[in-house]
C-alpha cells in the first residue's frame, strides 16, 4: 500500500528477504520442537548422580546423571539412562527433568523403575514418577512426548505430570 500511495516501486527484496527470515526461524522451531532426540544432551560437563541401581534380576541397571546449566544463577537438569544388561550397547534415556534436592531411584519389580525427584521445602517442584521401562517415558518439558524421532521408543510419555505408584 505504502508503495501505491508514494508511486514508488515495491520493494520486492525486501519481501524475499523478510519472507526468507520468517521459513528459516520457522524451520528451526519446528526442528527443536519435533525432531528432538536425548543426543543434543550436553555431556561436556556432566556430572555422576546416583548408580548404577540393578534391578532385580540383574537385567536392567538405571544410572542417574546431572547436567549444569546456566552459570552460576542456573540449575542442574537430571536424566535417567537405564543399561539393558543382556544387550550392553542398548541404552535408554527413560527420565529428563530439573534437578530437585531429594533425589532416589528404586525398583519396584523387574521392569518397574520409581524415581523420587523433589523438594520438600517447595510441594509443587514433585517430579516423582513410576516408569515402566520399555513403555513409558518421563520429560519434564514434553519434548520427547513430541518429537517424531523417538515415537517408536516408548509406549506413552509423561510430561511434567505426578504418577505416584
Amino acid at each position: 500500500m505504502i508503495s501505491t500511495i508514494t508511486k514508488k516501486a515495491f520493494p520486492k527484496k525486501m519481501l524475499i528477504a523478510t519472507l526468507l527470515g520468517i521459513v528459516l526461524t520457522s524451520s528451526i522451531f519446528v526442528y527443536k520442537m519435533y525432531f528432538f532426540s536425548f543426543s543434543n544432551i550436553d555431556r561436556e560437563f556432566i556430572q555422576k548422580g546416583p548408580g548404577p541401581v540393578t534391578s532385580p534380576t540383574e537385567k536392567y541397571d538405571a544410572n542417574a546423571y546431572y547436567e549444569p546449566y546456566g552459570g552460576a544463577a542456573g540449575g542442574v537438569n537430571v536424566w535417567v539412562e537405564i543399561t539393558n544388561n543382556m544387550e550392553k550397547s542398548k541404552v535408554k534415556t527413560v527420565y529428563y527433568s530439573d534437578a530437585k534436592s531429594n533425589f532416589v531411584m528404586e525398583w519396584l519389580d523387574e521392569d518397574t523403575l520409581y524415581i523420587v525427584n523433589d523438594d520438600p521445602s517447595y510441594p509443587n517442584s514433585n517430579r516423582s514418577i513410576q516408569l515402566i521401562i520399555d513403555k513409558e517415558i518421563y520429560h519434564e518439558n514434553g519434548l520427547a512426548c513430541k518429537s517424531f524421532l523417538m515415537k517408536d521408543e516408548y509406549e506413552t510419555c509423561y510430561q511434567n505430570f505426578r504418577k505416584d505408584p
